[in-house]
């Protein structure tokens, strides 16, 4: 057996009503430390959002699982949010301009836990299929109103958008950068293990951990953290990768290249992006 490391997962989801804390023992058993537990849509819950209120629930019962995480002795850090595709689900029944003062006032209560210390950052992006002009023009605005708050407070943005290549990281990058916030604590989730592209715009990937993108990744360096994007979902069962995936697969690849590496990955990465300790 490997030399026990840290081995963090950069955005899992676990919900109540699905496997929820059994997902987290599957976790812990294959040899996973800590979780960075990212708020599930509004409509997850059940809730139909009618005001910025109606986030606050979904906020709570995130803080909530995290604290019963914990309890089974995995770190759990929650990042709180406004998914994307929210803005798809509001305009089905109020205007664009309203459903976007919405989503940005949900991002300043989602940033009020930040400042509480209850989270550790927060999540925001666009979506990730196609809108009119008017929905991806508007989605950007929310993006940079993230990224500004981000600033202000000086927290990490997880980001949930469209398949990126170069030119979509280039573009989220200056949305970024015109707002001050530090590069690092822009964080693309589910990344491809283009580590050397994000590098050199400044942005942090989390990297989806299906076969052979890690490897991918490491030729490029270990400025990346490793996710799954885990969505607890009783529909879906194991989707998008399984809660056991990142501990084996870490320490599969122990084998090949050592310690070193995941090191950084599970924990000096995630310390500095979301200026947390990770201890075992």
């Amino acid at each position: 057996m490997p030399a026990k490391i840290p081995i963090t997962d950069n955005h899992m989801h676990i919900d109540s009503r699905a496997r929820g804390l059994e997902a987290v023992k599957d976790f812990k058993n294959s040899g996973g430390t800590h979780i960075i537990l990212v708020t599930k849509p509004s409509w997850s819950f059940g809730i139909t959002v009618k005001e910025p209120e109606d986030y606050l629930k979904v906020f709570d019962e995130t803080i909530e699982i995290a604290s019963k995480i914990r309890e089974l002795g995995v770190g759990a850090f929650p990042v709180l949010g406004v998914h994307p595709a929210e803005i798809s689900r509001l305009t089905e029944y109020m205007e664009l301009q309203k459903a976007t003062e919405i989503m940005k006032k949900g991002l300043e209560f989602a940033s009020g836990y930040v400042e509480k210390g209850l989270a550790v950052g927060i999540k925001s992006g666009r979506p990730h299929y196609p809108v009119s002009a008017e929905v991806w023009a508007a989605s950007n605005e929310i993006m940079e109103y993230a990224f500004s708050l981000g600033k202000e407070q000086d927290f990490a943005v997880q980001l949930h958008t469209e398949s990126v290549g170069e030119p979509e990281l280039q573009d989220i990058a200056e949305r970024a950068r015109k707002t001050g916030i530090k590069m690092y604590k822009v964080v693309k989730h589910y990344s491809p293990p283009l580590v050397k592209t994000c590098e050199e715009l400044g942005l942090f990937p989390g990297v989806i951990s299906v076969k052979g993108a890690i490897e991918h990744a490491l030729e490029e360096g270990t400025r990346f953290m490793m996710e799954t994007d885990y969505i607890d979902d009783p529909d879906r069962p194991g989707a998008v990768l399984g809660p056991k995936t990142i501990p084996r697969r870490t320490i599969k690849l122990m084998e090949m290249y050592g310690e070193e590496p995941f090191w950084v990955i599970h924990k000096e990465n995630p310390e500095k992006v979301y200026e947390i300790e990770i201890e075992l």
